[in-house]
């Protein structure tokens, strides 16, 4: 597996890190089988309960797809498929991840970066960061499954502005129209991205992990509950996280979760 993407872990916190930074993190075919790789192992690992996404440096979260690829194992429309598909089934594994998961945007995050960003529950960057979706400068029609991602999260008129114009833009312009959850100084962000992940731990996993699957299903257009879904729910008022967060509760503490 290429050192290019690899995973940090720290108790119940995983960092999956795009280490490309003579590319500015620029994702290959290889990287996106890593990424894919990487979760596939994290989703089986009971002990992960948060997941951020980063950059090696301050330079780039992820410059997008690597261009140089577009003429050798991207082009013409059977190769195209076959690397497309890789690359969505990468960025819906994180989309799908069961737990929270947080992309800390230092830099750059354009086009396939940003993509893979808006995978993620939440955004945090800097007020240096630039963002973008830059496909129609290059001809490519941008895919239904992330164009329908940034509609959800900015609505339809800033999703065709950002994708019709291709311009780049700032995190704070990012921030005014819902893409950016939090601006954090570059020196800051770090800190303030462990800080939000320790809140989030501190809450209980049973129902994170279920409410992320019922916000999913209303996202991807379900209007009544399925019977999985009415099963996690259920669920939820058997497990130790409920009875913990009655007695602690009652008692007025704070209650303290298992993970």
């Amino acid at each position: 597996m290429t050192n290019e993407i690899y995973v940090e872990k720290n108790g119940y916190i995983a960092t999956l890190v795009l280490n490309r930074p003579d590319k500015r993190n620029s994702l290959s075919r290889e990287m996106f089988q890593a990424i894919l790789d990487h979760l596939e192992a994290l989703r089986t690992d009971s002990s992960i309960k948060v997941l951020i996404v980063r950059g090696i440096n301050e330079v780039a979260f992820s410059s997008g797809a690597d261009i140089t690829e577009f003429l050798d194992i991207r082009y013409a429309a059977d190769n195209a498929k076959a690397y497309n598909d890789l690359a969505l089934k990468a960025i819906d594994a994180v989309y799908k991840f069961p737990h929270p998961t947080i992309a800390m945007i230092q830099g750059l995050a354009i086009g396939g970066g940003l993509e893979l960003a808006n995978a993620c529950d939440f955004r945090l960057a800097t007020p240096k960061s630039k963002l973008g979706i830059t496909a129609a400068n290059i001809g490519i029609v941008y895919n239904l499954e992330s164009t329908k991602r940034l509609i959800n999260i900015v609505g339809v008129a800033k999703a065709k502005e950002i994708l019709y114009t291709a311009n780049i833009f700032t995190a704070e312009e990012g921030k005014n129209i819902g893409l950016i959850t939090a601006l954090h100084e570059p020196e800051d962000i770090e800190k303030e991205t462990l800080q939000f992940v320790n809140h989030l731990l501190s809450k209980s996993s049973v129902a994170n992990a279920g409410i992320k699957k019922i916000i999913q299903a209303i996202i991807d257009g379900d209007n009544e509950e399925s019977d999985e879904l009415a099963q996690i729910i259920l669920d939820s008022f058997s497990s130790d996280d409920y009875n913990e967060g009655i007695q602690a509760f009652l008692h007025k503490r704070t209650p303290i979760f298992n993970k």
